[in-house]
């Protein structure tokens, strides 16, 4: 098997997190399958740089004396708001020639200011899907995946985001196996679906002004199980139907039924996750009522079924929080 060369780009402002988490990902598969990267990180000129949070980091290399990499990664943080000219001249002409084009959080913003993402689907840190999506209208922007992988391009969210991406790129290189152990080594799940939302639905979802509606939202996360149809969720509220649907999109951004919906899976995936409850139990306990109800949700919402997420996100080895559910 050929050496892939790994090239981690860094610049002044640059989150460390962005860096280290892949760093770890892929120093640990060449611990268990030594000769398979060739790890490098390389500055404009060489210096070091100073990250987001105050630590200095010193580069292998100057970009200038690297030569193109298999895995081109471009971590994020504040120094992406204002890049360097010269940095996104550099990933114009170097990029295309890497076998893969890597970001995490922010840094998908130097690669669509170095025109690298134009026609590609691709996701960033929530709060900058918006500005990249205005600021570069060729790129198709994803804001709810944690990764999305569109051919030779590969996009993260936030920065725990960048290590579930390169657990990914190592499953595919070096199989599941050597991915599994680097996750268990790093106290990771192996390893979050691409498609997983990065919010939560009480993250993702504004929290209502009215106390009445507030108190609906925690009904529905508490009760997942319960009649949670328009019409009853409308009576807790002391509003009619009508009015109760139109004032709850009003002031959380999204319908009854797919907060329903999105809490509802949160809570089944959260289950299947930390406990050894079984599919037709846990289906149940979030409100699906059948598996067959479940299982639909599932592979609409993440592409997946209630097993398989299962036996991505909780491997067997993995000892359980809790013995069973709730």
């Amino acid at each position: 098997m050929a050496q892939r060369t790994v090239l981690l780009v860094l610049f002044d402002g640059v989150q460390s997190l962005d860096v280290t988490g892949p760093l770890e990902v892929f120093s640990g598969a060449e611990a268990q399958v030594p000769g398979t990267y060739r790890l490098r990180t390389a500055t404009l000129d060489g210096g070091p740089v100073r990250t987001s949070s105050g630590l200095t980091l010193v580069p292998d290399t100057s970009l200038a004396d690297e030569a193109v990499p298999h895995t081109l990664l471009v971590p994020g943080g504040q120094g992406t708001r204002a890049p360097d000219p010269r940095l996104t001249d550099w990933l114009r002409e170097h990029g295309p020639h890497s076998e893969r084009l890597v970001s995490v959080c922010t840094g998908a913003i130097l690669l669509a200011e170095a025109g690298l993402l134009d026609g590609h689907r691709v996701t960033t840190h929530w709060a900058y899907c918006a500005k990249l999506a205005r600021d570069h209208p060729s790129v198709e922007v994803d804001p709810d995946p944690i990764y999305v992988r569109d051919g030779q391009v590969s996009t993260s969210a936030g920065v725990t985001s960048g290590i579930d991406l390169a657990l990914a790129l190592v499953e595919e290189d070096l199989g599941r196996d050597t991915a599994l152990t680097i996750a268990r080594h790093l106290v990771v799940f192996l390893r979050r679906p691409g498609n997983q939302a990065q919010f939560s639905a009480q993250l993702a979802a504004q929290t209502a002004r009215r106390e009445p509606l507030r108190d609906v939202q925690h009904w529905i996360t508490e009760h997942p199980a319960d009649d949670l149809g328009v019409e009853a969720l409308a009576a807790r509220a002391g509003l009619s139907p009508r009015h109760f649907a139109r004032a709850f999109r009003a002031e959380t951004g999204t319908t009854p039924g797919r907060y329903v919906d999105q809490v509802r899976l949160e809570h089944a995936r959260r289950l299947l996750e930390d406990t050894t409850g079984g599919i037709e139990q846990i289906s149940r306990t979030s409100g699906y009522g059948t598996p067959e109800a479940m299982r639909r949700a599932f592979l609409k919402a993440l592409g997946t079924s209630p097993a398989e997420y299962r036996r991505r996100f909780r491997p067997a080895a993995t000892p359980d929080r809790r013995t069973s559910a709730p």
